[in-house]
C-alpha cells in the first residue's frame, strides 16, 4: 500500500462487468429461442461465457483480498454494506413471488373455483420430500456456522469438515428437490398455481445453486490457507447468503407447501 495515502481501494479497469452481461444476454436470449425454436446453440454459448466471466472476475477478487492487500478494514466495511445491500435485494426479489402467491391465494378468484389450491390441482404432501428439504437446509444452516466459528478460533480442519458437510447437504437439497419436480402431479403451465409454485421454488433452487457453488470457493480458499481468524469476509458473505437462503426456504415451505396446500 506503500504507493498511496488512504486506505481504500481504487479498483483496476476489469472487462469482467462487460462480459458477464453479455453472457447474461446471450443466456437469457438463448433460452427463448431454446424454448421456441429448439436450439441450444446461444444458451451454451453464454453459459461457457459466464463460466469463465465468474472464475477469472473471482480470480481476481481474491488476488486483491490475499496477496495484494487491497482489503484493509475501511475496504472490508465497505464489502460488508454491499453484502447486506445485496442481500436486501434479493429479500425483495422473493417478496415479489410471496406477494404473487398471497394475492391469488387469500382471495380466490371464481375462475379458479373460489377456492385453494384451484380446482383440479394435487397439492405435494408438506410432510413428505418437502418436509426432509427442510430437515436437510436446516442441518446445513448449523454446519455452516460451524465452520464459521472453526474460523474464527483457527480450527481449520475442521473448518474445511463442516464447509463440505454443508456443500454436500446443498448438493441433497437439489437432488431431492430435482427429484420431487420430476414427480410433481402439475406443471408450471398449470395456472397460477403451477406458476408462483415453480417460479418462487425454482428461483429459490437456483439461489441454493448459487450459494453452494460459493461456498464451494471458501473450500478451497480454506484448503489453500487464504483465511485467517480475522481476515475472512469471503467465507462470511457466503454464510449471510446461506442463512438469507435457508430463512426464504422456510417462508416457502409454510406458505407453498404447508398452508398452500
Amino acid at each position: 500500500m506503500a504507493h498511496q495515502a488512504h486506505p481504500y481501494h481504487m479498483v483496476d479497469p476489469s472487462p469482467w462487468p462487460l462480459t458477464g452481461a453479455i453472457a447474461a444476454l446471450l443466456m437469457t436470449s438463448g433460452l427463448a429461442i431454446w424454448f421456441h425454436f429448439h436450439s441450444t446453440v446461444l444458451m451454451t454459448i453464454g453459459t461457457i461465457l459466464l463460466t469463465l466471466t465468474i472464475f477469472q472476475w473471482w480470480r481476481d477478487v481474491v488476488r486483491e483480498g490475499t496477496f495484494q492487500g487491497h482489503h484493509t478494514l475501511p475496504v472490508q466495511k465497505g464489502l460488508r454494506y454491499g453484502m447486506i445491500l445485496f442481500i436486501t435485494s434479493e429479500v425483495l426479489f422473493f417478496l415479489g413471488f410471496f406477494w404473487a402467491f398471497y394475492h391469488s391465494s387469500l382471495a380466490p378468484t371464481p375462475e379458479l373455483g373460489g377456492f385453494w389450491p384451484p380446482a383440479g390441482i394435487t397439492p405435494l404432501d408438506p410432510f413428505e420430500v418437502p418436509l426432509l428439504n427442510t430437515a436437510v437446509l436446516l442441518a446445513s444452516g448449523v454446519t455452516v456456522t460451524w465452520a464459521h466459528h472453526s474460523i474464527m478460533e483457527g480450527k481449520r480442519k475442521q473448518a474445511i469438515q463442516a464447509l463440505a458437510l454443508t456443500i454436500l447437504l446443498g448438493g441433497y437439497f437439489t437432488f431431492l428437490q430435482a427429484l420431487e419436480y420430476h414427480e410433481a402431479p402439475f406443471t408450471i403451465a398449470d395456472g397460477v398455481y403451477g406458476a408462483t409454485f415453480f417460479v418462487a421454488t425454482g428461483f429459490h433452487g437456483l439461489h441454493v445453486l448459487i450459494g453452494s457453488s460459493f461456498l464451494a470457493v471458501c473450500l478451497l480458499r480454506q484448503i489453500l490457507h487464504h483465511f485467517t481468524s480475522n481476515h475472512h469476509f469471503g467465507f462470511e458473505a457466503a454464510a449471510w447468503y446461506w442463512h438469507f437462503v435457508d430463512v426464504v426456504w422456510l417462508f416457502l415451505y409454510i406458505s407453498i407447501y404447508w398452508w398452500g396446500s
